[in-house]
């Protein structure tokens, strides 16, 4: 995190994008169990994810009810969506990702005086490297996460600034630049495996050129489409749990490509790190909908993410309480 966590490594890992570039067969390490290997193309769609026009969500007409009823039935279904109207250009977001893949095609010496390494090996969030996060001013429009935020609010019968009213002004924000190289066994190799965010909400520009991620919906994984100059906007684990479980947080994963690199560019909101999430208590009712997660520290949440993540697991089931 910002506040300087690190985490103690046994070993270090080669960084994918240099070891990429070198094999024709992937390390054992990196393969998927048999019994876990993806299929590298998912399911078709049974309906399209929905579009939301945000310019449309924001109006104050019938135009804004029927788009809030489209949003409510996307995030029930689905938990994500693509965003179009949201006043970016396409030409910067198309920059966005050019810098982005700029970056990744430095010399190596050049991308190491960023490693997320300290004295070789002490891993932490920030920096160059696998599992690699930079922390950079935000470039996303935070009115972007603040409309659908008060949406979100609204849906769940809350006043629209309950959610926004929580972010002060030690809310953290993560830029996460992605880049998953060409791969020789995309079908055993992942490139971001099974996971759920442990944001708030997560805004992401995905290249437009090479598709990759996949969304699970009723134990069946689907291919997201590729919409030129929309983003993709997600609940996290944190909207999950303060919705006490009405909003589910989407498991997701990113296919490796055999042909292509590809780059993408997440944010993700999140609290003040010393902030509890727990359900809202006007979302809790002891016989009709009993809480579903016990209380726990922003900072505590995003630290077990990456502890989960790395056995397979998921951070969230660590906090659910048990239904008898």
């Amino acid at each position: 995190m910002a506040d300087g966590h690190q985490w103690k490594i046994v070993k270090i890992p080669p960084i994918v994008q240099e070891l990429a570039a070198g094999v024709r067969e992937a390390p054992s390490q990196y393969m998927v169990r048999e019994k876990d290997r993806p299929a590298v193309t998912g399911s078709d769609m049974p309906e399209p994810i929905p579009i939301i026009d945000l310019s449309r969500l924001s109006a104050s007409d019938d135009n804004s009810a029927s788009e809030l009823a489209k949003l409510r039935s996307t995030l029930e279904d689905w938990g994500l969506f693509l965003a179009i109207g949201h006043g970016m250009e396409p030409s910067f977001l198309g920059e966005v990702i050019n810098v982005t893949r700029g970056f990744y095609e430095l010399p190596l010496e050049e991308k190491q005086k960023y490693s997320n390494l300290v004295n070789g090996k002490d891993f932490r969030i920030e920096g160059y490297g696998n599992d690699m996060v930079v922390s950079e001013k935000q470039i996303l429009d935070w009115e972007i996460t603040s409309l659908v935020l008060n949406k979100l609010a609204k849906l769940l019968g809350l006043s629209e600034g309950y959610f926004v009213d929580m972010f002060d002004e030690k809310a953290m924000t993560y830029a996460r630049f992605n880049y998953y190289p060409r791969c020789p066994r995309p079908d055993h190799v992942f490139g971001l495996k099974p996971h759920s965010d442990a944001s708030v909400i997560t805004i992401a520009s995905i290249d437009d050129s090479v598709s990759g991620l996949q969304v699970l919906r009723q134990g069946v994984w689907y291919d997201v489409p590729i919409v030129p100059n929309a983003l993709l906007i997600n609940v996290g684990d944190g909207i999950e749990i303060m919705s006490n479980g009405l909003l589910k947080s989407p498991v997701h994963r990113v296919m490796t490509n055999a042909e292509r690199e590809r780059v993408s560019l997440a944010m993700f909101y999140t609290l003040d790190p010393e902030k509890e999430l727990q359900p809202v208590p006007e979302l809790v009712d002891d016989e009709k909908r009993p809480r579903q997660y016990a209380k726990v520290k922003t900072k505590d949440y995003v630290m077990g993410l990456f502890e989960t993540f790395a056995r397979g697991t998921r951070v969230i089931d660590t906090v659910k309480i048990s239904i008898i």
